[in-house]
């Protein structure tokens, strides 16, 4: 290797860029593969019919009560989308939520919180509905966090949003805070 004074360490490639065209090359072979690009191929069920990759089931937590119906969660995502345009609209992720619900934030403006079902482990978000409930402020699970990441306009996903109306989006955000507080108290 050429390590000044270790003859015995390795030569390391560490941190050196690999050469761009090998890379190009590899890129070029991914995109002509019939599946996809290296994604893995569905697998067919018994019947020999292939399942749709939109409609794997997701483990949710069974901690996640209540959970949205998917029209439920079909209003949330998009109030979340029309509220993530608007400065000040959301805030994404357990510590921003709970700081934000902590300073009283959320009893200034209406608030809604959307937790995803499905983060792993549960542990992570298992306090925020109890300052929910201490708050008064409605909350409600949906299934997917990649889902509810997109709806916030972020790319990662995202385990919890914090929705306040401050936008032009009240008529949305004021029917799904009717029904979130229906599914809410109900159970």
């Amino acid at each position: 290797g050429n390590h000044q004074g270790y003859p015995w360490l390795p030569s390391c490639t560490m941190g050196k860029s690999k050469d761009p065209e090998k890379v190009k090359e590899k890129k070029a072979k991914l995109k002509d593969k019939p599946d996809g690009g290296g994604k893995p191929k569905d697998i067919p069920d018994g019947d020999g019919h292939e399942e749709e990759p939109s409609k794997k089931i997701r483990l949710v937590s069974p901690i996640a009560h209540p959970l949205a119906s998917k029209k439920l969660a079909k209003k949330a995502l998009k109030t979340i989308k029309k509220a993530a345009d608007v400065k000040g609209g959301i805030r994404r992720g357990v510590k921003e939520v709970v700081k934000a619900i902590k300073k009283h934030e959320a009893g200034r403006e209406p608030s809604l919180c959307i937790i995803a079902g499905d983060i792993s482990p549960i542990d992570v978000i298992s306090h925020v509905p109890i300052f929910c409930e201490e708050k008064g402020v409605p909350y409600v699970y949906v299934p997917s966090k990649e889902e509810l990441g997109l709806a916030s306009q972020t790319k990662r996903p995202t385990s919890i949003v914090l929705v306040s109306c401050v936008g032009d989006y009240k008529e949305a955000f004021d029917e799904l805070k009717a029904e979130m507080s229906a599914i809410q108290f109900k159970n």
